[in-house]
């Protein structure tokens, strides 16, 4: 889902009635209906209070009082406006159909009168007095009862934005500023800024879609974020054939572990398999061995040598294509430690391998201060998709940077380092950005404190790993048409689609054919290789994006376990294999949500 900003938003808004026929009233009638729909089904309540302003935000107030009116819920509203005379557009037109008694209070004075008193007493608030086009601070009337919202003992749900908030505004709020301190929040059409980055309320925050189509709305978006909502997850998610067998979901392979923390790789391992993978291998040290084998039965391993410490030795290496051979994804990291031959066996490992790699915890260590060679040879897999998985301490190990530098500029500097490293970048946390080398970011927005907890970041490797094996099971291709005589691709697995994609859709298609026309013609050797070499960036950017949208999902399922586990067990007491325990119900939760009107960006 896009992020807009408020002018983007307006834009929006007039784009779809004036280019694409709805009429603004139709907008704001699915506004205050989803506003209705979203109260009945996350507040239980009989009385309700609608305090509304006099632009839009207070005619989706309207719409939503009359709805939850017929519901027959006791609706009383309050108009922070001198009288009818005042309302604008839209509003007034729907002010028309309310029926219940409004009371209007056009000076803050009044805001203490008993009958008020009364009306705010109600079980529910609807906050309608301001919406995405304010700007700080509150005055006034508006100002006044704003506090006194805050003051009340009922639900209060926020519509469109908790009224005093800017919609633009990209970090939590300066204490002391005045805003309605929502308990949930609906908005609509796409993602706001505040709604994504402000921390605004622990309650539910969702956006319905009223009626602007998606393409209009991309657009309109020149932010280069975008939020991950079940409806993005459950588009690429493909249902499993009859006939599927497990080598069609890919098999992972997990090298870690070391003698105190087998538990790292064998979560790894069971989350790759709970997340789907057909197939999982985790490698170890001997010792260890033993103990991965019995954490789960479904889980095959692999006995490597081991130094004295008991961690994976350099002599391992000698092991590399058999441990290879036939593996989708390669997960290197959790619980591998930081002893000295073991870093220099991962760093070895990393650039002979030609599979997609998840690179975690003590795997990123290994590479501290040598950023750059976490991408493989050249001659080894020039299409292979590399992830690193940092938290801001790893991070910073990493790029050398303080991890407050880093924590203050998250997005640019995940994107930076994605672009510099040429890997897809997973830099974990609240709010958990996901970039490419290709400049685009997605923001995750599952997830909760619960998982600040040991094994936690392990769980994603393996359910990231489990969705990057399932994409790379795809059917072979070449990268050449048949047509122009070339050899088949050197062993690569792609997309049968890519390069028909890459023809009729990437912005460099029309050279891309013309070279071809001019190839057939004069079948000069020089303009095919330059066709090689054009179509190899192209299908390199095409595996990039697709890659990184199935490690996107895996962000956000890990997420929603989690947020799964924590209303089951607490954030104090859920563990990480709570987590992997609650994946199935994530996938189900996820499948709901997308045929659902409500996209969450928080529940």
């Amino acid at each position: 889902m896009k992020i807009v900003t408020a002018e983007e938003m307006r834009a929006i808004d007039r784009a779809t009635t004036e280019k694409h026929g709805v009429p603004s009233l139709t907008l704001m009638e699915n506004a205050g209906t989803a506003v209705a729909e979203f109260a009945q089904k996350h507040f239980d309540f009989n009385s309700v209070c609608a305090i509304c302003g006099k632009g839009n935000n207070g005619g989706d107030g309207f719409v939503a009082a009359r709805k939850l009116h017929e519901a027959g819920k006791k609706v009383s509203v309050i108009v922070l406006a001198n009288g009818p005379e005042e309302l604008r557009g839209d509003a007034a037109e729907m002010f028309k159909k309310l029926p219940v008694q409004v009371l209007f209070i056009p000076h803050e004075k009044f805001l203490g009168v008993p009958k008020v008193e009364e009306m705010l007493k109600s079980d529910l608030i609807l906050d309608a007095i301001l919406g995405t086009g304010f700007t700080p601070p509150l005055k006034g009337v508006a100002e006044k009862a704003v506090i006194r919202i805050n003051k009340a003992s009922g639900w209060v749900l926020a519509v469109d934005v908790p009224s005093g908030i800017d919609a633009d505004m990209a970090e939590p709020m300066e204490p002391g500023t005045t805003y309605v301190h929502a308990d949930g929040i609906v908005s609509f059409t796409a993602a706001k800024p505040a709604l994504v980055f402000g921390n605004l309320t622990d309650g539910p925050i969702a956006v319905a879609l009223i009626g602007s189509p998606e393409s209009l709305v991309s657009a309109q978006s020149h932010l280069r974020e975008d939020i991950l909502t079940s409806r993005d997850v459950h588009s690429f998610s493909m249902p499993r054939s009859p006939d599927a067998h497990k080598g069609d979901f890919g098999h992972v392979l997990v090298i870690g572990g070391s003698v105190g923390r087998s538990g790292a790789a064998a979560m790894a391992g069971l989350a790759a398999l709970r997340a789907g993978a057909g197939l999982v291998t985790v490698a170890t040290p001997k010792s260890v061995q033993p103990l991965v084998a019995a954490y789960a039965p479904e889980l095959m391993t692999e006995p490597l040598p081991e130094t004295a410490e008991g961690t994976i030795s350099l002599l391992a290496l000698a092991e590399r294509e058999r441990l290879l051979k036939g593996k989708s994804v390669v997960v290197i990291g959790p619980g591998i430690s930081r002893n000295e031959e073991t870093a220099e066996f991962v760093r070895d490992l990393v650039s002979v391998c030609s599979a997609a790699m998840v690179i975690d915890a003590d795997g990123l260590n290994a590479f501290e201060g040598a950023a750059e060679e976490l991408q493989p040879d050249n001659d080894v897999g020039p299409f292979a998709v590399r992830v690193l998985t940092p938290h801001p301490g790893e991070m910073s190990r990493l790029t050398g940077l303080p991890t407050g530098d880093i924590q203050s500029n998250r997005i640019g500097l995940a994107g930076k380092t994605a672009g510099e490293i040429r890997a897809l970048m997973v830099l974990k946390g609240h709010r958990t950005v996901i970039a490419n080398p290709l400049g685009q970011v997605w923001i995750n927005t599952t997830g909760n404190p619960g998982m600040a907890k040991g094994g936690s970041g392990d769980v994603l490797s393996g359910i990231v790993a489990a969705m990057l094996a399932q994409f790379t099971q795809m059917e072979g291709a070449e990268l050449i048409p048949p047509e122009l005589g070339a050899p088949p691709a050197s062993g690569d697995l792609l997309p049968t689609s890519l390069f028909r994609w890459v023809s009729a859709h990437d912005a460099d298609a029309e050279k891309i054919r013309a070279l071809r026309d001019e190839y057939l013609k004069k079948k000069d050797p020089s303009l095919l290789k330059e066709i090689q070499a054009l179509m190899d960036e192209k299908v390199r950017q095409a595996i990039m994006l697709v890659a990184s949208l199935h490690v996107a999902k895996a962000v956000y399922l890990h997420g929603l376990a989690g947020d799964i586990a924590a209303s089951l067990y607490g954030e104090q007491s859920m563990i990480a294999t709570d987590i992997i325990h609650c994946l199935g119900e994530a996938f189900a939760v996820c499948e709901e949500e997308s045929l659902g009107e409500f996209a969450y960006l928080q529940r």
